[in-house]
This record gives structure tokens, C-alpha cells and sequence, in this order.
């Protein structure tokens, strides 16, 4: 298009919103003020008029447009972190929602003491703390993202149940091989839940922050890392050291940690498996 008035360019633009089109318009002077503000962003430079500038969504300082590809990039790779937060809180929380009902149905005691559960979310949660440095796989930016609430009731419906598994599969060690079935055991029970809540918990991340392989197609960033490897330290810790009592924990016999290791292993074997089968019916955004 050449020499339109004021009035043509907000029409275009108008006309290709009205389309399904995100338009960006970028101008410096009066005649551009109308379609800046149509625009779904309207781009200008400090160089610009003043009505210009007023009307504009983004002002540039520099005389360059990679700036916008930088900021469109680090949208999208909040909006991914944003993500990976509330789809693994939401399945977590689901599942534990899950393991508690069922624990409470059959067991003569708590399955975990409030005071556990408090300690275990804030561990949890100090663990995520690192989700906003994280990476983010390059082909899960190149294409615009979209906020669907469907997506994440559904996710969580997919892998809530594989935690309540795992959970109730530790209540069957904790119940059986180690005979934790009487009120007078009921400490070590829940010390032994405590731990692998703790741990499935933190670990989950991992599983759900990429449709790759976790730990071989992609790798998280050291942030999370290292906060990931710290939690699952204290969480293993907290039974044995001196605040056990206070947290009404007590040591775990030497061969849990067998038993320990592969729930571990299953859960994350079993969570990826389920979101390939995920990924095949409704992809991955």
C-alpha cells in the first residue's frame, strides 16, 4: 500500500485483526496515531512525535528491530516456564489429593501429620524456585502460545493418577515389607511417605518441563539444578538429623533406600511413557 490516509491504515489494520491476523504496526508521525492504536501492537521510536509515542505499545530506544525478536522470544519462554509451574503443581497437588483419600479409607492412622505436609510443601515449593531461570527447548518458542485452561485440567487428569500409583504402591512397602501397620509404627510409615512425596514431588519437574527425553534431549538449567539436587538432600536428611523429632520423623531402615530407588525410577519411567502417549493425542505446547 502507498499514500493512504490516516484513516486507510487503521482500516487495514482493523480488516486483518478481523481476519484471525496479530498485527503490529510500527509508525513515527501523526497520520500513523490511529493505526498504532488499532494495531494489537503499536510500535514506535523515541525519535517519533509525541502523539505517535502516546499511542504506541512499545517505543524503541534502539535503531534496531532485534530487539522485538528478543522480547517476543523472552515472552514466550516465561510463558513456558509459566507452564511447566502449573501443570506440575496441578497434577502433583491432584495426586497427592488422590493418595491422601485412599490412605485415609484403609489406614488406622494419618497417613502424614499436617506439620509434615506443611514442611514437605515448603520444600517443594523452595524447590521451584528455580522454574523461571530455567531453559526452554528452542522449537517450543518459534511458534505463538496461547493460554488454554482445557489443556491443564486435562493434564492433570493424565498425571495426577501416576503420583496416586506410586503413593499408594510406598503405602503397600511401608504397610507390608516393613510392617508399619500399627499406630505404634505409624512414624516410621509416615516418614517413609514423607521422603518419597518429597522427592516424586521435586522430580516431577523434570519430567513434565519438555516433550524431550529429561536428562539426555534436554537439560534444565543449573538454577534448577542445583535446586532440584538441594531439596531431595534435605528431604533424605530431615529423618535422620537432629530435627527429626520435632517433625515427629524418625530414621528409615537401610533397606528402604533400595525400595526407595526404584519407586524413583519407576515414576519417572512411567511418567514419560505417559507423555509420549500425552504428546501423541494432544501435543505439546
Amino acid at each position: 500500500f502507498a499514500k493512504l490516509t490516516p484513516l486507510h491504515k487503521e482500516r487495514i489494520v482493523r480488516a486483518l485483526r478481523a481476519n484471525g491476523h496479530v498485527v503490529g504496526f510500527m509508525g513515527d508521525g501523526i497520520n500513523d496515531a490511529p493505526a498504532l492504536r488499532a494495531a494489537d501492537i503499536g510500535i514506535s521510536v523515541d525519535s517519533a512525535v509525541d502523539i505517535a509515542k502516546e499511542a504506541a505499545d512499545i517505543i524503541l530506544l534502539e535503531k534496531s528491530l532485534l530487539v522485538l525478536i528478543e522480547g517476543v522470544v523472552e515472552g514466550r519462554t516465561t510463558f513456558c516456564n509459566m507452564l511447566k509451574y502449573i501443570r506440575m503443581t496441578a497434577s502433583s497437588n491432584f495426586g497427592n489429593v488422590l493418595s491422601v483419600l485412599v490412605a485415609s479409607a484403609f489406614l488406622p492412622f494419618l497417613p502424614m501429620l499436617p506439620l509434615q505436609l506443611l514442611v514437605q510443601n515448603l520444600l517443594y515449593d523452595i524447590g521451584q524456585t528455580g522454574i523461571p531461570f530455567d531453559n526452554v527447548d528452542p522449537e517450543l518458542v518459534t511458534k505463538p502460545l496461547k493460554w488454554n485452561p482445557a489443556d491443564i485440567g486435562r493434564f492433570m487428569l493424565f498425571f495426577g493418577p501416576i503420583s496416586s500409583l506410586f503413593d499408594i504402591i510406598t503405602f503397600a512397602v511401608m504397610w507390608w515389607v516393613f510392617d508399619a501397620n500399627t499406630l505404634a509404627h505409624q512414624t516410621l510409615f509416615q516418614s517413609g511417605w514423607f521422603v518419597v512425596g518429597l522427592l516424586t514431588q521435586t522430580l516431577v519437574v523434570h519430567m513434565v518441563r519438555t516433550p524431550k527425553l529429561p536428562f539426555v534431549q534436554s537439560h534444565a538449567a543449573a538454577p534448577l539444578t542445583v535446586m532440584t539436587l538441594a531439596i531431595m538432600a534435605i528431604g533424605l536428611w530431615l529423618p535422620l538429623g537432629p530435627l527429626a523429632g520435632y517433625f515427629k520423623l524418625q530414621a528409615l531402615p537401610t533397606a528402604y533406600y533400595g525400595w526407595l530407588l526404584a519407586i524413583l525410577l519407576g515414576y519417572c519411567t512411567l511418567t514419560t511413557l505417559m507423555k509420549r502417549v500425552y504428546i501423541r493425542r494432544y501435543g505439546w505446547q
